[in-house]
């Protein structure tokens, strides 16, 4: 399964870097792989479409659930080239996919990522309501990292998304 995922993984940078690798453009991607197909693959569309609620993994769940006619998505893999937020955790759980497999994780990237108080909401799923997904990190992290903000870095205030 590992060359399935980096497979899928490096699909999942292509459509990241589609419009440029700039960490300011958050070239965040998502692809869904249903019985070894794409069924889905977007990019953070939140400054092109005025929407907060236009990350990657939110578009791809829209898209896949439009190919396949439904909102559940059994069976199905995730891969996001960067650990989901909280939103997109969540609609992990209504979307019932199996498995989430990300690249870059928490400790990767800046903190502007994530929530700022360091909530991990992917151990909210196995703490809540979901005991049948299966959640693996690290899959090609250091490509992953390298499309985003080191931890590092230091970013004038306006470029610090949710801090």
């Amino acid at each position: 399964m590992a060359n399935d995922d980096e497979k899928w993984m490096r699909r999942a940078i292509e459509v990241a870097k589609s419009k440029g690798s700039d960490p300011s453009t958050a070239p965040i991607a998502a692809v869904i792989v249903m019985d070894g197909r794409e069924i889905a693959a977007e990019r953070n569309q939140c400054d092109e479409l005025h929407d907060p609620t236009a990350h990657a993994e939110m578009m791809a769940f829209r898209k896949a659930g439009a190919a396949i006619g439904d909102e559940e998505l059994r069976g199905a893999t995730l891969y996001s080239t960067l650990q989901p937020c909280g939103m997109c955790t969540m609609a992990s759980i209504w979307s019932k996919v199996g498995r989430i497999v990300y690249g870059a994780g928490r400790d990767d990237v800046h903190e502007m990522y994530f929530e700022a108080k360091h909530v991990d909401t992917l151990a909210f799923i196995s703490d809540a309501y979901r005991d049948d997904v299966t959640i693996e990190g690290g899959c090609l992290r250091a490509e992953c990292a390298k499309l985003y903000y080191g931890p590092d870095a230091d970013l004038p205030f306006e470029e610090k998304a949710n801090l």
